[in-house]
């Protein structure tokens, strides 16, 4: 891979990983500062059902932090865009939808046809 190749996906992590800390501190922010009282307890329902699901979105944020810094450690080592299942290298388009991955499509379609066998 090319070193502005390997620049665009440092700068595209970096992006993504300031954005998750960025909804994560207003996250924050929103439950810290908000004390509501509601007259309706269906209000009160739909607000709790609201805050469990926004915090059920930052928590699969969280464990995606931990595979950026992961691909960011990748890039570091220079073992960033291959696949540790095969050793070949993992496609350009395939790192731009999900530059975090570390399998190459066709690793990662047999593990997925192996997770539907064992029902997984």
């Amino acid at each position: 891979m090319e070193a502005k190749d390997i620049q665009f996906f440092r700068d595209m992590l970096n992006s993504m990983l300031e954005d998750i800390l960025q909804k994560g501190q207003a996250t924050i922010d929103d439950m810290t500062e908000t004390v509501e009282v509601y007259a309706d307890p269906a209000d009160r329902a739909t607000a709790e059902s609201d805050r469990a699901f926004t915090l059920r979105l930052r928590d699969r944020e969280r464990k995606l932090i931990k595979k950026i810094q992961q691909a960011m450690t990748r890039i570091d080592d220079g073992e960033f865009g291959v696949c540790v299942e095969c050793g070949e290298d993992i496609g350009i388009s395939r790192l731009k939808a999900r530059p975090m991955t570390t399998l190459c499509i066709n690793c990662k379609s047999k593990q997925e046809e192996d997770e539907m066998v064992r029902g997984d």
